[in-house]
């Protein structure tokens, strides 16, 4: 299935655009979550790891991660800077679970949008987090308001980047990313609007639970 998906390409393994934004959200969630303060080294899985930089950034935080995407310029570029994490070729389409077991943290940043089966993408976050585990994920932010200044603005198309090979193919607001993600079997849901004001955010993050005990 990866190689049937659109190559994202990388050019450099430092921080995108918009870590910027999505990062102090992370690491105020993995801190709050305990796991930055775990006595044991936490183990963290990031789906659609990109270049590997939001790895590093977590493994500063003392987590040892895995890394997974479809990009090969991406998974080439991760290994090279960040040779104490472990990155592999994969996407959501996989059986993650039976190669890399479950994570008690899952990150997925800016990765939900590129997706056409956003229901495999969320079942496959939720099973690679354990009981009681955190899950991170970020998307485009999509409101009333915003979409009107963007129809105001003429910068629709822009937005909507048809052209894009490998681009945006999913809109969600926080009403349609929270009912997949209670679909998928999430029960606590909290939402950030990050970038911007928040009406006209760039970006929403999802922070959710896995239902059942938090392992020791």
């Amino acid at each position: 299935m990866t190689s049937s998906i659109p190559e994202y390409g990388y050019a450099q393994a430092g921080p995108t655009w918009a870590n910027p934004y999505l990062w102090p959200v992370l690491e105020r969630s993995v801190r709050e979550g305990g796991l930055a303060e775990a006595q044991r080294q936490p183990r963290g899985f990031d789906l659609g790891c990109g270049n590997g930089a939001t790895c590093d950034f977590l493994g500063r935080l003392g987590l040892q991660m895995t890394g997974v995407d479809p990009s090969e310029s991406g998974i080439a570029l991760a290994r090279a800077a960040y040779p104490s994490h472990r990155f592999e070729a994969g996407s959501a389409y996989d059986d993650l679970v039976a190669k890399y077991g479950r994570f008690p943290l899952v990150v997925s940043l800016e990765v939900i949008e590129h997706c056409y089966d956003p229901r495999a993408f969320a079942r496959t976050v939720f099973d690679l987090i354990e009981p009681g585990g955190l899950g991170v994920i970020s998307t485009p932010y999509h409101g009333y308001l915003k979409n009107v200044a963007l129809a105001v603005s003429g910068k629709l198309d822009q937005h909507f980047t048809a052209l894009w090979d490998g681009g945006h193919i999913k809109f969600f607001s926080i009403h349609t990313l929270g009912a997949l993600l209670t679909e998928a079997g999430f029960r606590e849901l909290r939402f950030e609007r990050v970038g911007r004001v928040p009406a006209l955010a760039k970006s929403m993050m999802a922070i959710v639970r896995k239902p059942g005990p938090v392992s020791p």
